[in-house]
């Protein structure tokens, strides 16, 4: 938020006063503004413009893949799910896999089954294969990885370039913050500076200025009817991050904020085990062994092969069974068991409430579960299942009542940040919300470019005896501690403008 500066270069002394910027720290302010939406600034473009695609991606899918997805409803009852999987399987070279099925009631909808296809030496390929329920045609197949939605939503958490990608998104919703922040502190009417100041005309753009007053005071209307649903956005994402929400995923879930340690435990073992074998070894507390996951470290809920997982189960251990799996690899011969079949596993989720779009994770080995994962528009409907792949045992509900106080709350926030809650209005309230910061980004780049000197960064003049500033101090440092990776890029911001601009500074208006 800045003023005119005139041709020979010299800020304007009434366009100064009428702007606000003659109040102590106001530069200062302006400067962390800067910088926040310089580095922000692209990543808002993407950021709005993936996460509207998204947002309707129950309406655009199939659109884009009508006879895949897509079928004529009939009169017949759909087949059972096992023959489907079985034609699926059956229209996959040898060696695939199946690892997920997806469960859809609605009639107008195929049948969804995902394989891991082997590549040698090369990484497994995940593709979804779509049946006709009615009658087991082959409708086509997809790529996972390359499905348009799934292209998307990798772009809108990672930019397609993996990790640094995902740290870029992270640090961009958190500098997110100080742009908010400091967008408000400098769009704030002070009578004390400006007699005109009005909280009523600072709510609307001046329709009949030019240049850039004109850009200035749209970019600033923008930026306060945003104020509310840009921080709710920001907030609401970050816990879906890949650094910092991951680790506090984690803290959560051991504190019982996330997930409680009763909603996993409660006596049960979390494992299938095979027929005959013996007890798994008790704890001193009586938990099973298997409970820890000594088996197989470092898998949690998330890795598993589904599209969603609610935020409260995600760093939560895959269920195995250590004495299991020993006695799959015994060498004495052992008649295979007989396998819970996909069709008990849906009828066991009717029985339980839940009729359609759940996904189903197969079980991966002798000791691995069928885990169904519920994840609708109303968190208080989420549910996560493990089944006995032998007996067809629940071994465990999981619903939003058994969740922590933060993953409540958290649930809601996704629910809302997708636009899923209350349907086609929270789509436009989303899209409202994400195509406005993207056209702050756009004003901001217009203002910026109506003022730039040549050959130089145009950032804000340093105030010659800025204030203390006490309480912005203390809240930068706050953001920083709570989101370290934050943290260590305010400090080199900080000494990037003291050693590089510091004494080659751009004298700007405000």
């Amino acid at each position: 938020m800045s003023t005119t500066m005139p041709a020979s270069g010299r800020p304007d002394a009434r366009s100064t006063h009428a702007s606000g910027a003659a109040y102590p720290g106001y530069r200062t302010l302006w400067r962390w503004h800067f910088y926040a939406g310089l580095f922000v600034m692209p990543f808002l473009i993407v950021l709005a413009i993936t996460g509207t695609i998204y947002c309707f991606q129950p309406q655009i899918e199939p659109l884009l893949y009508p006879h895949r997805l897509v079928v004529a409803p009939q009169a017949t009852p759909r087949l059972p799910a096992d023959a489907l999987l079985a034609r699926a399987q059956a229209s996959l070279p040898p060696g695939a896999q199946a690892i997920r099925a997806h469960i859809e009631a609605n009639p107008a909808r195929s049948a969804e089954f995902v394989f891991a296809l082997p590549h040698g030496n090369a990484p497994a390929t995940k593709e979804s294969v779509y049946v006709n329920p009615y009658n087991g045609d082959l409708l086509g197949t997809l790529d996972v990885d390359r499905r348009f939605m799934q292209v998307d939503r990798m772009l809108h958490r990672k930019l397609l370039i993996g990790k640094p990608g995902e740290l870029l998104m992270e640090l961009a919703a958190c500098w997110t913050l100080v742009m908010i922040g400091t967008g408000v502190a400098l769009w704030w009417p002070r009578r004390s500076v400006s007699p005109n100041a009005t909280l009523r005309a600072a709510l609307l753009p001046r329709f009949g200025a030019k240049g850039r007053p004109f850009w200035k005071s749209l970019h600033a209307a923008i930026g306060f009817w945003l104020a509310a649903g840009a921080l709710a956005f920001v907030l609401s994402g970050l816990p879906w991050t890949g650094s910092w929400g991951k680790q506090f995923k984690a803290l959560a879930t051991r504190v019982s904020l996330g997930a409680p340690r009763g909603a996993w435990g409660g006596g049960l073992p979390l494992q299938s085990t095979l027929p005959g074998a013996g007890h798994a070894a008790q704890g001193e507390h009586g938990e099973h062994a298997g409970h820890d996951m000594a088996s197989m470290p470092g898998m949690v809920m998330d890795d598993l092969p589904l599209p969603n997982v609610p935020w409260a189960v995600g760093a939560v251990p895959v269920p195995q069974s250590p004495e299991a799996a020993a006695q799959s690899a015994d060498d004495s011969p052992a008649p295979t068991p007989a396998r819970w079949t996909l069709d008990q596993v849906v009828a066991q989720m009717a029985a339980l409430g839940v009729q359609s779009g759940y996904d189903i994770a197969l079980p991966a080995s002798a000791s691995g579960v069928y885990t169904v994962s519920y994840f609708p528009p109303d968190p208080k409907r989420e549910r996560t299942v493990y089944i006995d792949q032998y007996s067809g045992k629940v071994l465990k509900d999981i619903r939003y009542a058994d969740y922590g106080a933060v993953s409540q709350v958290i649930s809601y926030g996704t629910s809302l940040h997708m636009g899923r809650y209350f349907g086609l209005a929270n789509q436009l309230i989303c899209t409202a919300i994400s195509l406005g910061l993207a056209a702050l980004a756009v004003t901001g780049f217009v203002m910026w470019w109506l003022r730039r000197p040549a050959r130089a960064l145009a950032a804000p003049a340093r105030e010659r005896a800025a204030p203390p500033m006490r309480s912005w101090k203390a809240g930068l440092v706050v953001l920083g501690i709570v989101f370290p990776l934050m943290g260590a890029t305010m400090l080199g911001v900080w000494l990037l403008d003291k050693i590089a601009f510091g004494r080659r500074e751009t004298l700007s208006s405000s």
